[in-house]
């Protein structure tokens, strides 16, 4: 395994990742942006931040799987949301939490999730990036 997640002592425990990833590999796969769209380009959850993000998480997952990696191997993940307020938290994690589900996984990559006024298109309400390590 190329990457191991850990935290260190000293560092609050997060419930929904790690604080560190140390990766060993040598091949780096950086996952562009993905928003919440279908495989032709259709807007999924139109309005709906969890179901967005739940999309956003499904994406990833088909991008990796394209570069022959899984959540398994992603080092960083970081979420670009739309006026961004703390109260939506728990859409988020309702959206993570259903995504992990269907792809039978348990996110726990370091992430990073920032505020933003806008992307590309006014419909989206999230983006994830991620960078994966392969041996």
């Amino acid at each position: 395994m190329a990457v191991t997640l850990i935290n260190p002592n000293g560092l609050p425990e997060i419930p929904i990742y790690r604080q560190v990833s140390v990766a060993t590999g040598s091949r780096l796969v950086h996952v562009a942006g993905q928003v919440s769209w279908d495989e032709n380009g259709a807007p999924v959850g139109e309005g709906d931040l969890a179901a967005q993000v739940e999309q956003c998480y499904l994406n990833v997952g088909k991008a990796l799987a394209g570069a022959g990696a899984t959540f398994a191997d992603v080092v960083k993940l970081t979420m670009h949301v739309v006026d961004w307020r703390p109260e939506q938290m728990p859409l988020v994690l309702d959206g993570i939490s259903r995504a992990a589900a269907k792809l039978g996984i348990t996110p726990a990559a370091p992430a990073s999730l920032f505020g933003i006024v806008a992307l590309d298109v006014p419909e989206h309400l999230v983006e994830l990036e991620a960078v994966a390590v392969l041996d």
